[in-house]
């Protein structure tokens, strides 16, 4: 398991971005390391936690609980298959491109040493929005992701350092709970009935998914769950 690239993006006026101002930094590309990596700072007001990438609208990304956003080689090769087009490491607007690792079947609370030093941990998938979907340039591409539900993940940074193209990954710690990256996705957009399984990641899930979990819960109890 191991990192291929380290992505970054500039910001960059487009046309479909959901930013008053027109800026998006998704269009991300491989830069050479190292690479500096550490908490950006609460939602709102901390943006990316890669060093050099922008983050143009805080209020729904960046952020602590989403300061890096990781996506598997083999989920852009078979995006490759079914669009029949070349995706670049980045194309996702994703921070680390990984080889070798299930990322949307990665356990929420699930811990990765990236290199020597840096500690990360899953807290949530990726919600496409209207800005991804312009920068695909795929018609209903917001639709098409979300039933394929292999969002890539979300990681609050642990511990800081750097890191680099070709820096192993290893899995040190996986919860003893079964709620994977995938399942939280599918809980938040298409299956909302799992939603109060995500009650079993604890801490580690993203604040946004925990408070959704608790408002379905508040209003149908457990009754209407898988």
């Amino acid at each position: 398991m191991k990192l291929l690239s380290v992505n970054v993006g500039q910001p960059k006026t487009v046309p479909y971005t959901e930013h008053r101002h027109g800026l998006t930094g998704i269009d991300k590309r491989p830069v050479e390391g190292p690479v500096r990596v550490a908490a950006p700072g609460p939602k709102g007001i901390g943006a990316s936690g890669v060093d050099g990438d922008a983050v143009c609208e805080t209020r729904h990304h960046g952020g602590n609980d989403q300061a890096v956003y990781a996506v598997a080689r083999e989920d852009l090769d078979e995006w490759e298959r079914t669009l029949g087009r070349v995706l670049a490491n980045g194309s996702f607007g994703e921070n680390l491109t990984t080889q070798g690792i299930d990322v949307s079947g990665a356990l929420i609370g699930e811990r990765w040493a990236v290199g020597p030093d840096v500690v990360l941990e899953i807290t949530s998938g990726r919600i496409p929005c209207r800005t991804f979907q312009g920068h695909m340039g795929e018609k209903g591409w917001v639709k098409r992701f979300t039933e394929r539900g292999a969002p890539g993940a979300y990681l609050r940074v642990i511990r800081p350092g750097e890191i680099r193209a070709g820096d192993a990954v290893r899995i040190i710690h996986r919860p003893d709970h079964e709620v994977t990256v995938a399942l939280q996705f599918r809980a938040v957009t298409t299956e909302r009935t799992l939603l109060p399984r995500l009650e079993e990641a604890g801490e580690a899930l993203h604040p946004e998914a925990a408070a959704a979990a608790r408002r379905y819960l508040e209003k149908y109890g457990t009754q209407q769950s898988i």
